[in-house]
């Protein structure tokens, strides 16, 4: 996903569909980039949303950014720790929020910094997410930044240290 902002594209429809896992290392590989669009510039007409996957900026074109696509992974993610998908994102829009936490139903099988990182990423407010991957990507793997690249894992040390 990192690769595809950074080409400044959006994917648009992330999901468990379109995510393959490669038999000879177990990789991932993103498909589907039939909703893709450039991050920059105009929201076409031709708006994708899979319910439960998709954010609210996406039923009501409104302007999107990688925050966009982190909601998508963010509810596969979700959807891996629940085995099912979250609630779509309008009823979200009520209070109180009708997803339970994944910090709630995760509790014990994952971190607890893993879980309030997918919670981040769901956020139903596009300003109250992650704004990029790097930083979701701290978020995610903050409880094992041996699992980062270098640079990464440096930041989110002196992060941490700085905590203390």
């Amino acid at each position: 996903m990192g690769a595809v902002h950074e080409a400044g594209y959006l994917h648009r429809d992330i999901k468990p569909d379109n995510i393959y896992v490669r038999d000879e290392d177990g990789s991932l590989v993103l498909l589907d980039f039939g909703a893709a669009r450039q991050a920059q510039g105009p929201a076409d007409e031709a708006n994708v949303v899979t319910p439960g996957y998709g954010p609210i900026e996406q039923y009501f074109s409104g302007e999107q950014g990688p925050y966009t696509d982190i909601y998508a992974f963010g509810a596969t993610l979700y959807w891996m720790i629940a085995g099912k998908k979250p609630v779509e994102s309008p009823a979200r829009m009520a209070e109180p929020d009708p997803l339970p936490p994944a910090v709630e139903i995760g509790r014990g099988r994952f971190s607890e910094q893993f879980l309030k990182a997918v919670d981040w990423a769901l956020k139903p407010e596009a300003k109250d997410r992650p704004q990029d991957i790097p930083h979701f990507l701290e978020a995610l793997y903050s409880a094992h930044s041996s699992t980062l690249g270098l640079q990464q894992a440096l930041r989110t040390d002196r992060k941490s240290t700085r905590l203390n």
